[in-house]
């Protein structure tokens, strides 16, 4: 693997940073996620400036027709800059577009910015299998109705349109997937803050009527789709998340050399050197395994894609356990308070290993491959 960033990626990444150094200080941040929106549409409007939501939209749809990796560098900017503002969601969203296909429309008004977008996918009992789906939807006509509810719908409150997950009435085995415009009647939509900043909500769907045509995908073709959209939603937040890693490695280092103890910066101490020592090991792996998740997203080799996801995933999680404990550990009482990026990040780190499959359920699913049985 070719670990080195194109001259286009660097500077993707460059404005990036950039940008946040400049106008996406951590009181502005503290004071956007503290408003009535939780995010700035001012914020907003500079990632579509930048480019970044045409970035992963086809040129025939007016992007850039980014990968992958193309994505992986803007996520790792955005986690280290801690950026509150709906791109994951849009980005993941406008994924499921692409691979159902003749969606250019939505596509178009996603690489402009006119639409954000927000996946419904898991449910009150559903925990992490994506697959336990108890909203229906019914043939109504020519069209559908459904009817459930979707929790935790990261920036639910905030699109202007969902990516939601039915059961077929008709084949109760079947799965179906449906783009439903947010101001549809009976679409109900309870914001809130998560710990980390972060905006998701609860989306009640009470005889929403829907055309034909809102239908993404359905049966086995809708179930495989979902799976794969899933694992590129945890490719970029295994982006974001060695972003936040290196960021909070960086602020733990910068602390160490001006914390003074007994006349002298606490970093000249060597346990506390060695710690930090570990805590790069852990990044750097991290890292790796993450930019080994990116590079298998467009390969045609689905079982070698969901090995490389889940091992990231899992890798990941227990990197940003060991780097956040050590990092509030090595700032002592000021590593959880609420004036420093420390305990932000922390908090961070920590929805992301809970978002799309925990640390154990990626082993579980990992282990659950054939080649894992072969080898083993």
């Amino acid at each position: 693997m070719d670990f080195q960033l194109r001259e286009e990626q660097q500077q993707f990444a460059d404005a990036l940073r950039r940008w946040v150094a400049k106008d996406y200080s951590h009181e502005a941040r503290r004071q956007i996620i503290h408003s009535a929106s939780g995010v700035s549409d001012s914020a907003w409007q500079t990632l579509v400036e930048l480019g970044m939501t045409a970035l992963p939209v086809p040129e025939a749809q007016g992007g850039f027709s980014g990968g992958a990796v193309d994505l992986w560098v803007v996520m790792q900017e955005l986690g280290r800059g801690l950026v509150v503002e709906p791109y994951f969601a849009t980005v993941w969203g406008a994924q499921f577009l692409q691979l159902a296909g003749n969606q250019a429309a939505l596509l178009e008004q996603v690489a402009s910015g006119e639409l954000k977008l927000a996946c419904a996918l898991g449910e009150q009992q559903s925990r992490h299998d994506l697959y336990d789906i108890r909203t229906s939807a019914v043939r109504d006509g020519e069209g559908y109705c459904l009817n459930g509810a979707k929790s935790v719908v990261i920036h639910g409150a905030q699109a202007g349109a969902l990516i939601v997950s039915a059961r077929d009435a008709a084949a109760p085995d079947g799965i179906c997937l449906f783009v439903v415009p947010a101001t549809a009647p009976g679409v109900q939509r309870r914001d809130y803050r998560t710990i980390d900043g972060q905006r998701a909500a609860t989306v009640e769907l009470c005889d929403v009527r829907l055309p034909a045509s809102a239908l993404l995908a359905q049966g086995s073709v809708a179930a495989d789709l979902l799976e794969q959209a899933a694992d590129y939603g945890v490719t970029l937040l295994c982006a974001e998340a060695v972003g936040a890693m290196d960021a909070l490695f960086a602020a733990t280092l910068d602390y160490l050399k001006t914390r003074k103890q007994f006349g002298t910066a606490i970093g000249s101490f060597q346990a506390l050197q060695h710690r930090m020592a570990d805590m790069y090991i852990h990044l750097e792996q991290a890292r790796s395994m993450a930019m080994l998740a990116a590079a298998r997203q467009d390969g045609s080799d689905a079982a070698e894609r969901r090995r490389a996801v889940s091992a990231a995933k899992v890798r990941i999680g227990q990197a940003a356990k060991f780097i956040g404990q050590q990092a509030v550990q090595l700032h002592g009482g000021m590593g959880v308070t609420d004036e420093l990026p420390a305990a932000h990040l922390f908090k961070r780190l920590t929805m992301i290993d809970l978002t799309l499959g925990d640390v154990d359920h990626h082993l579980q699913r990992f282990a659950a491959q054939p080649a894992f049985a072969e080898h083993a």
